[in-house]
């Protein structure tokens, strides 16, 4: 794998969940890290702002927006290696605001793409997702899969990860895509399930949930991070694809039993609410990787079990408990 040591590297979406993680990682690794968060008026980092004070004074933080091709080229201009990252991503919302995703996972990704191209940057690594399969035609589900745009979201990160195959085989622009699939770990706030399920947990009567049968392949962050930099740095899968998961499943409802386990409320009463659940064509069912590129030609290997993972996040998410609002429904 490509040193890291002194090398100028960018992360947009830095200020995300699964971003400020990347960010601690090639920060271990030696790289000289700028991070591109969204701006705002009241200077949020995110949850970079998570990260140790320390290694927070090691970051150049640069906040524009991924839609403004003049600010991406700036923030793009003397970076060897980008990892982008910067996206919409809530599937609920989507159904909701479809033009944006358009806008920010599409238009943004070009953008993206172009100033690479522009600055000759070493290497671009795109993050996908798992959703852009759909519901699975086969298990575990490998790169040559069909996708399937079954929700806004996913649609705009299949013309997303396309545009990027494009400018490798138009431009010869030297990319990587990492497909993750589902990721969990601390920072992640309540639009995902997970997240959900623990803070209702610890601070309700019963949980109020969506469908408990889709099965999904969940990774923990840390895992996740280290995937990205392992995968997106190797010269054998150099304008491939490759799926970054754990390799097994695990349905919504096996994931609850164990975090009601954890925190102690086994037999808490769960309800199904309609508004929480995906329309019948848009529900992914299944989600299982097959992550035998990512091990055999790159040699990333999980570190974290479910379990491991899973306590980890219940400890952030008690001390962090003002951070979610586990009587209403996060869009």
């Amino acid at each position: 794998m490509i040193s890291l040591h002194n090398k100028k590297v960018l992360v947009t979406g830095a200020g995300g969940f699964i971003g400020s993680h990347l960010v601690e990682t090639l920060l271990e690794k030696g790289a000289d890290v700028r991070a591109f968060v969204k701006y705002n008026g009241r200077n949020d980092w995110g949850m970079l702002s998570d990260i140790p004070s320390g290694s927070q004074k090691s970051i150049e933080v640069i906040a524009g927006d991924i839609c403004d091709p003049f600010f991406v080229r700036k923030a793009v201009h003397g970076c060897d290696y980008v990892f982008h990252l910067a996206a919409l991503i809530g599937i609920p919302y989507s159904y909701i605001a479809p033009s944006n995703y358009v806008l920010v996972n599409v238009q943004g990704t070009v953008n993206v793409l172009q100033a690479c191209s522009d600055e000759r940057t070493l290497r671009l690594i795109h993050t996908s997702t798992s959703e852009t399969y759909g519901t699975a035609q086969y298990v575990p589900i490998d790169e040559k899969h069909p996708l399937q745009g079954q929700s806004p979201y996913a649609a705009s990160k299949i013309a997303a990860d396309k545009m990027t195959e494009s400018y490798y085989r138009s431009f010869e622009l030297p990319v990587v895509t990492v497909r993750p699939f589902n990721t969990f770990g601390p920072r992640q706030l309540a639009r995902a399930f997970i997240p959900t399920v623990i803070s209702q947990a610890l601070t309700q009567n019963k949980l109020v949930l969506g469908s408990l049968d889709p099965v999904r392949d969940l990774t923990f962050v840390k895992d996740t991070a280290e995937g990205l930099v392992t995968v997106g740095l190797c010269d054998k899968v150099l304008g491939q694809t490759v799926n970054l998961g754990v390799g097994t499943g695990n349905t919504v409802r096996e994931v609850v039993k164990a975090i009601l386990k954890l925190v102690g409320k086994e037999g808490m009463p769960i309800v199904q609410e309609p508004s929480r659940v995906r329309p019948t064509k848009s529900e992914v069912v299944r989600l299982i990787s097959n992550n035998t590129i990512a091990r055999e030609k790159c040699g990333w290997e999980p570190k974290y079990s479910l379990e491991q993972g899973l306590a980890e996040t219940v400890e952030w998410i008690k001390k962090n408990i003002d951070r979610f609002r586990p009587d209403s429904y996060v869009v």
